[in-house]
């Protein structure tokens, strides 16, 4: 299963026709697993969970007071376990389990080591939470049923690989299609001409079993069919969501509804009175900059302990850290 693992390789979308019930041209194509070694780093606070099999706990958080939701947690290893199973068993991508766990062979881990469970983050800073909220940066997505919504529901996302970014700006949900037929593109074709012109619904269709079409054109939120993928580059634009998600946000969202794509690798939040800090790596970035504006813009920087921050900033594992004294 680990060596499969190894070779896979990831389908995704693009334009919307509608021939049979739908068909849904998309620009998606393959794109590889490797894996990324990663430094050490300080072990958070945590909490040891008592069940080995969650019942995604953390798709659905609480809307305190505070900006920083959902909590980190501990998986002990079991044999045959990998990184990637793991991360889906808890509604991860692949990104945030390994981000968390440098150093752990995500396809091969030992049996018996206690693995981070990053299921805590930092809301995004936008100026409405209403509808989804994607973050590129983090590869994860926010559903805000509505504008005084106490609750939201999280999603990690597979997003555009580089010179194929998925686009960020307002948009908004215009179409929504169950068991969507895939036209291939003819680009991807090119790349592999045994693919055949139309792709139906099925376990073969990269698309997965629902989609949702944006108000941009050839830009989806979708399934797939290689949910291995998920906290990955590995689209030409497109979203990616697990098959349990997808079908999930298909039956709660409706036509109309916002959709704010973001870029923010840098995230400053709350929580008990604490200042927290969130890095994502995302290309060529000055953290220590966006994260002394933000500090600056919120009148927080004066609580901020430097060792902590530069800290925190160095190792850019995803997750919220306390800054503060």
């Amino acid at each position: 299963m680990k060596k499969l693992l190894l070779l896979l390789f990831f389908a995704g979308c693009a334009s919307v026709q509608p021939v049979q019930p739908k068909v849904i041209q998309s620009q998606d194509a393959g794109r590889s697993i490797t894996a990324s070694p990663q430094g050490p780093s300080v072990k958070p606070s945590v909490l040891q969970l008592a069940s080995p099999t969650p019942d995604y706990v953390n798709r659905v958080q609480y809307l305190g007071n505070d900006s920083v939701i959902g909590m980190i947690r501990q998986y002990t290893v079991k044999k045959n376990d990998s990184l990637i199973e793991i991360a889906r068993k808890f509604n991860l991508g692949y990104n945030e389990i390994t981000d968390a766990n440098p150093g752990i062979d995500p396809f091969v881990p030992d049996s018996n080591i206690s693995v981070l469970i990053p299921t805590e983050w930092i809301l995004p800073d936008v100026r409405l939470r209403e509808g989804i909220i994607l973050n590129i940066s983090e590869m994860r997505l926010y559903f805000f049923p509505n504008k005084n919504s106490r609750f939201t529901y999280t999603f990690p996302i597979g997003i555009g690989d580089d010179g194929k970014e998925t686009p960020t700006g307002e948009f908004k949900i215009i179409n929504k299609t169950a068991r969507p037929y895939w036209i291939v593109p003819k680009s991807i074709r090119k790349e592999d001409p045994k693919l055949p012109q139309v792709v139906p619904p099925g376990p073969d269709n990269p698309l997965g079993s629902h989609a949702l079409r944006l108000s941009i054109p050839s830009i989806l939120i979708h399934g797939t069919n290689r949910p291995w993928g998920i906290g990955r580059k590995v689209s030409h634009g497109c979203i990616h969501l697990y098959p349990e998600d997808i079908s999930w946000l298909f039956t709660h969202v409706k036509k109309g509804m916002r959709v704010t794509i973001i870029r923010q690798p840098v995230k400053v939040g709350m929580r008990a009175n604490r200042v927290y800090l969130e890095i994502h790596s995302d290309g060529n970035v000055n953290y220590l900059r966006e994260a002394i504006i933000l500090l600056s813009r919120k009148n927080l920087l004066d609580r901020v302990n430097s060792v902590k921050l530069n800290r925190a900033i160095k190792e850019k594992r995803g997750i919220p850290v306390i800054i503060s004294d």
